[in-house]
Parts: structure tokens; C-alpha cells; sequence
């Protein structure tokens, strides 16, 4: 089986341009003809790349779409397939596309197209950037053929997904990079700045203050050990990382991470945010709420949640209700699982889905802006204290020189 490269004009008067594998090169003829295509050059392909070691035997593999990407190209396709062909669509789209890697993906599903492959198995072929439960939901708008609309919905989930991502870092990293800049001026003082202020207290013959005695003792050890603190804290990292690859203490870890006071809410009413929206999408869009729910869970990163959603799967396949399953699940919000029921007695469960997901959204937003609120303000008075007890410990021993020195 051989790969032509090939130049021919459609029924419409329109230019196409692609390959298609045959024997030979009458038989590739022979099939672009059935395709209705006048061929106007037909040549042998560019034989594939040999694929030679690679250094020090690291295969980086193929190019990949980000999720910005992903989405940018979603509602791109979304938008241009409301007015033109798919294959039109894909074309401009690869036309308009700035990064070499993006086009290198869109051309790759155009010529899928271009062969005769459906817009879902066309993706499959770049399966790094086209998730499962993405191929999935594209393959369900082709059958019922309302690819138009799933697109859309595609393209909003994937927005509001990349909306509340970008919530959740811009809500952490203030504060990371704050308790970071503070580690780092209470660590440079006590390692540079109490070292040269202790040299001038070692010809006093007065015993120092507690205080003064304690932050030099903290002072030394930092500048003659901070090697062994470096080191421990690798391997505590190294180590914490290898114990999290067996399944059972990952499992454990992640369920206590879920009972965690403040944290642990944030985890569990993001997974139900999430969840919520992704079944509410699929089932707006005719897609089987178990094939959704199968997809879904082996994209859950926590253990705990990822197993809940095992459950909830297996279920259903026995018979039951998606809120009775939430409900056993014991992780999911109780608001979730009540609308879920309604929604199920009502028969409108995406309807109620929806309103699930934007409630706890709203939630987390309220959430994210009462601690941030309370956890700056934490961290500066944390740091104030640290900083003034160190001043405190220097000032200590010249206010006693200067009582000494009044008597």
C-alpha cells in the first residue's frame, strides 16, 4: 500500500488538496473518481521519515495541542462549519493558523477528512490532542448530525473549564509567591545579617538574652547545615513522590487530602463543578451518559474522586440512578445530588446538571475570595512577627550594653 499525493477539483468548482493510500496509482485514481473528484495531479507521496535512536534514548513523540489551543481551535470550528463545509472549515482554519505545531495537528485531521474519514476518526489519529471524551462527543454531533451545535457546546465547556482554571491560579499564586518572598527575606536574614551583628556581641562578657541566643543558634545551623536541610528535603520529595506510585497509599493520601478543612472542599466542589458541566454538555448532546461517565473518570486525577466515579459507573450498568450512586459515593456535594434527582424525576438532568455546575462555581468563587482575603493578610503578619522577633533578638543585647553602661 502505497501514499499519493494528490491535486484535484471537486463537484463545486473548489480546489482539494490531500493524499490517499492504494496498491497503485490507477487504483488511487480509481478512488478519488468514485469520490467525485476530477484529479488534476497525482503523484507518489514523500516516503515517511525513518525514525532514527534518539538521544540517549528519549522520544519526545509527536506535537500536542494545549488546552487554550484546543479551545481556540473549537469555537473556530464551531463557528466557520455553521457556514461552510467541514472540510472548507479545516482548511481556512489550517490557512489561518500562526503556530507550526497547531497547523501540523489541523492539517492532519483535514486530510483525514479529505480521505473519506469521519471528523472523529480523523481526530483519533492525533489522539495527544484530541481527548476521548472530546472524539467522543464530536462522533455523537456527526450520527444525529448536529455537529454544529455539539461544537458549540464543545467550545463553551472548554471556555468555562479554562475560566475556572484560570481562577484557581490567579487565586494561588499571589499568595505562593508572597509565603515564598517571605521565606526568602527571613531566610537571607538570618543567614547574612545575624552572622555579622553576632560578631560585635563576641567580645561583650554579659551573657546574651534567651531570645538573642536562640535566633544565633537558628542562625548558625542554617549557615553551617543548610546543605543537610537541602539534601532532607530532596529526599523527603523523592521519597513522598515513589511511596505515591503505589496504589493503595496514593488512594489513602488522596482521600485524606479530600478531609482536609479548607482544601479539601475546594478539591471536592471543583471535581462536582467539573463533573456537572461535562455530563450536562454530553447529555444535551445525545451522547450515552455511561460511555460519558467511563470517559470522564479516567481523567480524574484523585484517586478517591476517580474511584467514586468507578462506582457511580458501575451502578448504572446494574440498574440504578446517577443521585442514588452520588449519593453512596459519600464525595459528592448533597446539592449535587439533589438537583441530580429532581432532574431525573423531572426528566430535564442536563437542565439541572447545568444549574448544579454553575452553583458550585459561584460557590468557589465566593470561596476562593473569602480565603484569599484572610490568607494575605495572614501571611504579611506571619512574616511582620518573624522579622521583628529577629530585630527584637539584635536590639536585646544593645539595650542591655546601654543599661550596663548608665550604671
Amino acid at each position: 500500500m502505497a501514499d499519493f499525493d494528490y491535486l484535484a477539483i471537486d463537484t463545486r468548482g473548489q480546489e482539494q488538496r490531500g493524499h490517499v493510500a492504494a496498491p497503485s496509482i490507477d487504483a488511487a485514481r480509481a478512488q478519488l473518481d468514485r469520490r467525485k473528484l476530477y484529479v488534476v495531479r497525482l503523484e507518489p507521496g514523500a516516503p515517511p521519515a525513518t525514525t532514527s535512536r534518539p538521544l540517549f534514548g528519549i522520544k519526545l513523540g509527536r506535537a500536542k495541542m494545549s488546552v487554550k489551543q484546543l479551545t481556540l481551535f473549537t469555537r473556530q470550528l464551531a463557528t466557520l462549519n455553521r457556514v461552510s463545509p467541514l472540510e472548507e472549515s479545516l482548511r481556512t482554519i489550517t490557512r489561518q493558523t500562526e503556530q507550526d505545531s497547531v497547523r501540523t495537528i489541523v492539517s492532519h485531521v483535514h486530510a483525514g477528512v479529505v480521505e473519506g474519514r469521519r471528523l472523529a476518526d480523523s481526530m483519533a489519529r492525533e489522539g495527544r490532542s484530541f481527548p476521548p471524551l472530546y472524539r467522543a462527543m464530536v462522533s455523537a454531533g456527526e450520527s444525529s448530525g448536529s455537529l454544529p451545535t455539539i461544537l458549540d457546546r464543545l467550545a463553551a465547556l472548554l471556555e468555562r473549564q479554562a475560566e475556572i482554571r484560570g481562577k484557581l491560579i490567579t487565586a494561588l499564586a499571589y499568595p505562593t509567591i508572597l509565603a515564598v518572598v517571605a521565606m526568602g527575606v527571613v531566610t537571607a536574614l538570618m543567614m547574612f545579617v545575624v552572622p555579622q551583628v553576632v560578631e560585635q556581641f563576641d567580645t561583650v562578657g554579659q551573657e546574651l538574652p534567651l531570645l538573642t541566643r536562640v535566633v544565633i543558634g537558628l542562625s548558625a545551623f542554617l549557615v553551617g547545615y543548610w546543605w543537610l536541610i537541602a539534601l532532607v528535603i530532596a529526599v523527603a520529595g523523592l521519597g513522598t513522590w515513589y511511596a505515591l506510585r503505589d496504589p493503595a497509599l496514593r488512594l489513602a493520601f488522596d482521600t485524606a487530602l479530600l478531609r482536609l478543612p479548607l482544601l479539601g472542599r475546594l478539591f471536592r466542589d471543583l471535581h462536582a463543578a467539573r463533573m456537572s458541566r461535562t455530563l450536562s454538555t454530553m447529555i444535551a448532546s445525545r451522547l450515552p451518559l455511561l460511555e460519558g461517565l467511563a470517559l470522564t473518570a479516567s481523567t480524574i486525577h484523585n484517586r478517591r474522586l476517580r474511584a467514586a466515579s468507578d462506582e457511580i459507573v458501575d451502578a448504572i450498568r446494574g440498574g440504578g440512578s446517577l443521585s442514588a450512586a452520588m449519593r453512596r459515593a459519600g464525595v459528592f456535594p448533597p446539592l449535587l445530588t439533589y438537583l441530580a434527582a429532581s432532574g431525573e424525576a423531572a426528566g430535564r438532568l442536563d437542565e439541572m446538571l447545568e444549574r448544579a455546575a454553575d452553583y458550585l462555581e459561584r460557590e468557589f468563587d465566593r470561596f476562593t475570595a473569602t480565603a484569599l482575603s484572610l490568607l494575605e493578610p495572614a501571611i504579611i503578619v506571619v512574616m511582620g512577627g518573624v522579622v521583628a522577633t529577629i530585630v527584637l533578638s539584635i536590639l536585646l543585647p544593645i539595650l542591655q550594653l546601654n543599661t550596663l553602661a548608665g550604671q
